[in-house]
């Protein structure tokens, strides 16, 4: 698949910040926040929330996050809850916001730099940059449907049963979705690629 040829920059999941549905979380705050944090971040970039607004979005998930805790019964795994929880954020901040446009290479630059890492050379992290902003251009050219499946779904690797927990749908409505999210992924990467190469003539 196209998108397979950004992988190994930091579009890439980060499997460290993944648990299985079945291992027992920690119930404090502080312990979910740090496991989490970098995902959460990395997401509601990539779900398309304008850079001025990543962080009070971030937070905003997280304060959902802190009251809701102690009711949490962990039936889905921690990373499960939380993405619906950030999902449902990104979507009242854009009905709130009516968001228009945004600054796609803004929104690169954060997500390749949060959280910031001394051992990345300026080289690496300009190639995960632009790697980054190649995706972000990509994804706008998706519904915000589309966009939430196939973030979930091919960056964040998480099954199509727990996205159907998240967004409240079925199994079957999520691949199909997936499959028309992967289709018009692959058409507009094509597109953006061949606008490069003319800008670079």
């Amino acid at each position: 698949m196209a998108v397979s040829s950004l992988a190994g920059t930091c579009l890439a999941p980060d499997h460290r910040a993944q648990e299985a549905p079945t291992v027992a979380m920690p119930t404090d705050f502080d312990t979910l926040y740090s496991a989490h944090a970098k995902f959460v971040w990395r997401a509601v970039v990539r779900l398309g929330v304008e850079p001025m607004a990543v962080e009070d979005v971030v937070q905003e998930i997280f304060l959902v996050v802190h009251r809701g805790l102690h009711d949490f019964e962990w039936r889905s795994s921690a990373r499960t809850w939380i993405y619906g929880i950030a999902v449902n954020v990104v979507r009242h901040h854009r009905r709130a916001r009516a968001r228009k446009s945004h600054n796609a290479q803004e929104s690169a630059e954060q997500l390749c730099t949060f959280p910031a890492d001394p051992a990345h050379a300026p080289d690496a992290i300009l190639e995960k940059a632009q790697a980054a902003l190649l995706l972000l251009r990509v994804l706008d050219n998706l519904s915000s449907d589309l966009r939430e499946v196939f973030v979930l779904a091919e960056l964040e690797e998480i099954t199509l049963a727990e996205i159907g927990k998240i967004l409240g749908i079925s199994s079957n409505t999520v691949a199909s979705r997936l499959r028309a999210a992967r289709q018009k992924f692959d058409q507009a990467l094509v597109r953006e690629r061949a606008r490069d190469t003319w800008r670079v003539r």
